[in-house]
């Protein structure tokens, strides 16, 4: 059995931890006492008139504490209202110092702290992890040399390619604004319509309607930097550079109908899976990649290597593993840490520098705006989350939420009596330059023909899916469409698709009622294997598996077989009909995690079922058989014990592909791990 990759352990602490120390507070076995420190000798009761007369105004306690309540809230964002954040640390694994001045890539093992939030963008706060959309990934690197922001999705590309476009695209993705329907879901006329008369969108609803718009796991998930930035080297030489986050665990994904009911089981899916791993020790890991293009042979492809709505073709341009991430801390305050985490694009280290990439440009002041709304003003780089490890000066003064105490009497520039301090650094001595890259040419609104090809990369994409992620793509847009009223849109959006796949097409209109589209797709014959997840790592780490479980199993086969699963990293849960305890036949003993009634199949990537005798055997029996029918419905593994035989026969409807029988089968532990791996079956019938 393929063993899944090291994590680092959490020992070694990092210096944005160490700062934070001082930040963080233990309220606990303390008396409770006012903002300003006055201790509290009623934290139960008003002041008032007279046991049951009316409330004083004198009760200041009452009032602080009310008004800090009514005040908790700030304005949530606008795009990525939901995420969940998590500590970490980068590791590099060679220099990169013949590409670029960064100071956290001149070093093999140089460590640096990070903090990653990862998010999805359609949805508010309280909407669900599951559903189908984009979702940000986006890393915070306190590196010596200031903070460094990479800002991601789980796609490498973007949905328009000028800046300009932005508002509209997002005004069309959000609930529509006459009754601020649907939530988390692109599934309405608006989004559609929009998609149907800006075509540069057609290859990015192609991933979004893939299944990596519906993450198994944010562990699972690749993350890119879908915009393209430049290494420059200490000699100021370009390459234009991609960014790249690979799991080590690969990248897998949930079925349409799974995301759908988890996010009702579940809406903290994503994020308990996440913070569970961590505190077991399961440390996510990621490696950093990097594309690079010379600048010389910017113009050698037959795409424009700064347009984003396209992808380079990792068998063209390969990815170059340079670094690991790996998260190894949960907040200790959503709201402190996750909540007022600022990430901005123009958070660059000497070394890493601007395209001119449309998309990335309009970035470059957006992020700061946002900033200030949500957080009360310009000083919200000195929260302890965003702040940097390393010391900053400047001129900078004043404003809402002020924690410095500048006691400089000067407090601009040019000036002699500090000597002209603070002041620049030049750029041998770690100042950052802008790329002095030459530009030419007229003012115009406009774009650039070389971006006008809509489909060529679509048609890529979907060249280079397996069947069964064709299939998905095919449902995933027959359902998303079959929820738009207007027909005229979705006959709009069947002929526009005809582009990339004249069959896929005409699946998506006898599913949606459509005309058949006429036309044919763009004559594009390559595909990018790296783009479909059947060629991903597959490991049974950290893979949940329930375990429908009664008294009087069989103690030393279940003994054995969970004793595997634990070797082999997977997560166990116990489910049954009562919280305690089971005991088997020889009078071992088992702790139940779950009952059937507080969890469901859908979260789970398989089964072991032992069954045994309930106090309620019909009830015990109808759930176990609803377990069984769901897992086996979305093609995972299924172990069963020798006691658990009864609940699962072959017959002429079915084929029973990726389930395992423990009855006479001595290698039962080691098969069944390996069809946890494998995680579907697709030829099950």
């Amino acid at each position: 059995m393929e063993k899944p990759p090291e994590n680092n352990n959490r020992e070694e602490q990092n210096k944005k931890n160490e700062q934070l120390d001082q930040y963080r507070i233990k309220n606990a076995d303390n008396p409770i006492t006012t903002n300003e420190g006055l201790k509290v000798a009623n934290n139960e009761n008003t002041l008032k008139a007279g046991d049951r007369g009316p409330v004083l105004m004198e009760d200041f306690h009452f009032f602080q504490k009310q008004m800090h309540f009514d005040t908790e809230r700030i304005p949530e964002r606008v795009v990525h209202a939901r995420g969940f954040g998590v500590h970490g640390e980068f590791e590099a694994y060679k220099s990169m110092k013949k590409y670029t001045r960064a100071g956290f890539l001149q070093e093999e093992g140089l460590k640096t702290p990070v903090f990653v939030r990862f998010s999805t963008v359609q949805g508010g706060k309280g909407s669900m992890d599951t559903a189908r959309d984009i979702r940000g990934f986006a890393v915070k690197f306190y590196t010596d040399e200031g903070n460094y922001d990479l800002l991601g999705l789980q796609f490498p590309i973007f949905v328009i390619h000028d800046a300009f476009k932005f508002v509209d695209s997002q005004h069309a993705l959000k609930p529509e604004p006459h009754n601020d329907m649907p939530t988390a879901s692109a599934a309405h006329d608006n989004f559609w319509d929009f998609v149907a008369n800006n075509q540069e969108s057609a290859h990015f609803v192609m991933w979004a309607m893939s299944d990596r718009a519906v993450p198994r796991s944010y562990r699972m998930m690749e993350g890119f930097g879908i915009n393209i930035f430049r290494f420059v080297n200490e000699e100021g030489k370009s390459h234009f550079v991609r960014f790249h986050w690979k799991p080590m665990l690969g990248v897998h994904s949930l079925l349409n109908e799974e995301s759908l009911i988890i996010g009702g089981v579940d809406p903290d899916y994503h994020r308990r899976d996440l913070s569970e791993a961590i505190e077991r020790g399961a440390y996510p890991v990621y490696e950093l990649g990097v594309q690079m293009i010379a600048e010389e042979d910017e113009f050698k492809f037959d795409f424009d290597v700064i347009d984003p709505t396209k992808v380079w073709p990792e068998e063209i341009i390969p990815v170059e593993k340079i670094g690991k991430m790996t998260l190894n801390r949960n907040v200790d305050n959503f709201f402190a840490e996750t909540e007022q985490v600022a990430f901005d694009v123009t958070n660059l280290v000497p070394g890493i520098n601007f395209s001119n990439d449309p998309i990335l440009q309009g970035r470059t002041f957006t992020y700061k705006i946002t900033q200030q709304h949500r957080l009360g003003g310009s000083n919200y780089p000195d929260l302890p989350i965003n702040k940097s490890i390393c010391p900053f000066h400047n001129n900078q003064r004043d404003s809402f939420n002020r924690y410095r105490i500048d006691v400089d009497q000067v407090n601009y520039f040019r000036n002699s009596i500090a000597n002209n301090t603070p002041g620049p650094t030049p750029p041998e001595e770690g100042g950052f330059v802008h790329y002095p890259e030459q530009v030419e040419g007229k003012k115009v609104k406009a774009s650039s023909e070389s971006f006008k090809d809509f489909f060529s990369h679509a048609r890529l994409f979907w060249n280079s899916m397996s069947s069964v992620e064709k299939q998905h793509i095919i449902e995933a847009f027959s359902f998303e469409l079959a929820k738009v009223k207007d027909e005229s849109v979705r006959q709009q959006v069947v002929d526009m698709y005809v582009n990339v796949d004249k069959e896929m097409a005409t699946k998506i209109a006898e599913n949606i009622g459509a005309n058949p589209p006429e036309g044919e797709n763009v004559p594009v014959t390559l595909a990018s294997p790296a783009l479909s997840q059947e060629n991903t790592p597959h490991y049974p780490y950290t893979l949940k598996v329930g375990v429908i479980i009664a008294n009087g199993f069989d103690g030393e086969e279940v003994k054995n077989t969970l004793e595997t699963l634990n070797q082999n990293g997977v997560f166990v849960v116990l489910i049954s009909e009562k919280l305690g305890a089971v005991t088997g036949a020889d009078g071992a003993v088992l702790k139940v995690d779950q009952i059937f009634v507080s969890t469901h199949h859908t979260l789970y990537d398989s089964l072991y079922i032992v069954g045994g005798e309930s106090d309620n055997q019909t009830s015990f029996d109808i759930n176990t058989l609803d377990f069984i029918n769901g897992i086996y419905k979305y093609y995972k593994p299924i172990g069963v014990a020798t006691t658990g035989q009864s609940y699962i026969q072959p017959s002429e409807y079915n084929n029973l592909d990726g389930v395992v029988f423990a009855a006479e089968n001595q290698d039962f532990e080691d098969e069944f791990v390996s069809a946890i791996t494998v995680r579907r079956f697709w030829d099950r019938r």
